[in-house]
């Protein structure tokens, strides 16, 4: 487990996320099988990559957060315990503290250079750009028209706009272009089999329903982890205000502790709150599965009431609309998190 997910999984103890029930198992029609089996290696490969760098990057912002407020603890807890006092038994060890606050600022700074030389976060973003791509591409080819003059590689190019970071999608384009042979055979008399059109229609709305389901869950674990970080804070910063009251009566280095250390903490939590962009993906995500809904129910009106098709024309700019849906969320998600690279806290 990721250092940014055992954070999370931390702070939500006790949270109620809701999510819905387990949607269907996508099945493929025996047409597209192929493609899907020859797009599935490329597509995996740069999904681990994605999540390789996902994770380097995520945990290294929650990373420099947190130290930063732990660093301030190894600041004050000389003082805290006593030993800056030359009476105090442990005085000679005192330095230790210093000594590990060094390390700690070291650490965060070695996780800066380490982000910004390796580009962790323009490494994530291109895999994960190429990986939700290349799964959509046997849900895009029935939309081709192979026999029209092909202007690009890049299928998705062929029927949409999708934003310049897509456009730059080089192994999406050569990965196109790789099956398009295989495309082109498979699908030469897909439309005029009806089998094959209804069951491209079921599987389009089973992987839309996977969608849904995602995104429902993920702006349900968006919202509560705001809740409890908001909670934790309050928490903190109403600590921190007795701390400060008692203070003006009782003189304790442990109550500076407390004032100096827990509003370190909770602007910490809040920092790499922020960095994860925890309420506008919340808002996406519930706006996603209001519109995935709308998606779905549309390609349904194209089946009637035994599973067969109606209207293939109208499946197609269905199907075209959805995958619009999709790349627009992605290019989206893409614009949001572009900003945000590691902070120096």
């Amino acid at each position: 487990m990721a250092l940014h997910q055992f954070v999370q999984q931390l702070l939500l103890i006790g949270a109620h996320v809701e999510s819905l029930p387990p949607p269907p198992v996508p099945r493929a029609p025996e047409a597209l099988s192929p493609l899907i089996e020859a797009i599935a290696g490329a597509h995996r490969r740069f999904d681990e990559l994605a999540l390789h760098y996902g994770h380097r990057y995520r945990s290294g912002f929650w990373a420099i957060y947190l130290l930063s407020a732990i660093a301030v603890l190894f600041a004050v807890m000389p003082l805290a315990l006593g030993w800056d006092s030359k009476s105090h038994v442990l005085h000679p060890y005192a330095g230790l503290w210093a000594v590990g606050e060094v390390m700690v600022i070291g650490t965060v700074s070695a996780i800066y250079w380490l982000g910004h030389r390796r580009d962790w976060q323009t490494q994530w973003l291109r895999a994960r750009t190429t990986a939700e791509l290349s799964w959509y591409l046997p849900m895009l080819a029935p939309l081709l028209d192979f026999d029209a003059p092909a202007a690009d590689a890049n299928w998705y190019l062929r029927v949409f706009d999708p934003g310049q970071h897509l456009r730059g999608a080089d192994d999406v384009a050569r990965l196109c272009a790789e099956n398009e042979p295989l495309a082109r055979r498979l699908l030469a008399t897909a439309w005029s089999d009806p089998k094959f059109t209804a069951s491209y229609a079921r599987w389009t709305i089973d992987i839309l329903e996977g969608q849904r389901h995602y995104h429902y869950r993920i702006a349900h674990k968006q919202h509560a982890l705001r809740h409890r970080v908001h909670t934790v804070n309050s928490a903190l910063f109403g600590l921190t205000a007795i701390g400060a009251l008692l203070h003006l009566a009782i003189h304790t280095l442990w109550l500076s502790l407390v004032t100096t250390f827990f509003p370190a903490l909770g602007a910490s939590l809040h920092g790499a709150l922020a960095q994860s962009e925890a309420y506008r993906l919340g808002t996406t995500s519930e706006r996603l599965v209001a519109e995935l809904q709308g998606a779905i129910e549309r390609i349904r009106t194209t089946l009637d009431e035994n599973g067969a098709m109606t209207d293939v024309e109208t499946l197609k700019a269905a199907i075209e609309a959805a995958i619009a849906l999709i790349l627009e969320e992605h290019q989206d998600w893409h614009l949001l998190v572009r900003p945000h690279n590691l902070p120096l806290a």
